[in-house]
């Protein structure tokens, strides 16, 4: 797989994919919330991150990840490309090109915890309500490079 930057003209495809993710695992989130995040997401949260891309060989992104200093802060697959390695590509990528050590991961999405476990992340800490007070709890997860 492919890991390739993003730019901008390419931030209402992600937002596709975000919400087509969403909507696969996180049943805990309601429509307004989604509608709530969509405008933020592509505002604010993809201008402030390292967006890098896998695409299919149509071009059509299958997921993305975005990192901060040493932090991902998002990472979203297709749910037709779920189980198929993106993730762990983009992840792959994030750690070893991009220094990413740490990751918040919503508690109720244990799909999530679980992949992130999997790939060396430990829960470090918890917080009852996510970054914008909602109450969503997220596990502050941390790499150990032990594993």
């Amino acid at each position: 797989m492919i890991v390739e930057s993003v730019n901008s003209k390419d931030y209402s495809e992600l937002l596709s994919v975000w919400e087509n993710s969403v909507r696969a695992t996180h049943d805990f989130i309601t429509e307004e919330d989604i509608e709530f995040f969509k405008p933020i997401i592509i505002e604010q949260a993809f201008p402030a991150v390292t967006l890098k891309c896998v695409k299919d060989t149509q071009g059509m992104v299958l997921g993305f990840v975005g990192v901060h200093d040493t932090k991902v802060e998002m990472l979203f697959v297709h749910d037709d490309a779920r189980g198929k390695g993106v993730g762990k590509a983009l992840l792959q990528h994030a750690i070893n090109e991009q220094g990413a050590l740490l990751v918040d991961v919503n508690e109720q999405n244990p799909q999530a915890v679980g992949f992130y476990q999997h790939m060396g992340f430990q829960v470090e800490s918890r917080s009852p309500l996510d970054g914008m007070g909602k109450p969503f709890p997220i596990l502050h997860m941390k790499l150990h490079q032990d594993m």
